[in-house]
């Protein structure tokens, strides 16, 4: 696994657009938080049981992808169950997945808030909210 900051992932996506862009949220979260534009959704988890089924996870991957060999780019609001869910697919046999480092919101402030210190929407990326 490859971890990026995301100033570096954006610059990824340009360089490579056929590269599969996952949001492993929920996909309230995205609707209401945001998201970056042109991302997949496939949560890692989902609510009410918020417990990650790993298989079922890269399942759906692979659907979307088509090929484990495709460049996979993986974000999150923080940056850790995108780890958790890196390893899931390069256990399944992925060959490039990408960690974006601090996620879409960031680490938590002092203050207990996001967007503050880090993140793709600190870093001024492109985003949309439904």
């Amino acid at each position: 696994m490859k971890n990026l900051l995301p100033k570096e992932a954006w610059a990824l996506i340009q360089q490579q657009p056929d590269a599969l862009f996952v949001d492993v949220r929920m996909e309230i979260e995205s609707m209401y938080v945001g998201r970056p534009p042109g991302v997949h959704m496939i949560a890692w988890y989902e609510y009410p049981d918020l417990t990650p089924d790993p298989q079922q996870f890269v399942r759906a991957v692979e659907r979307e992808a088509g090929a484990k060999s495709r460049t996979v780019i993986l974000i999150c609001r923080s940056g850790k169950r995108t780890v958790d869910a890196a390893k899931a697919l390069e256990a399944a046999g992925f060959t490039d997945v990408v960690n974006v480092l601090h996620g879409f919101e960031g680490e938590l402030n002092e203050a207990f808030h996001r967007s503050t210190l880090n993140g793709w929407r600190f870093d001024g990326l492109p985003w949309e909210q439904l």
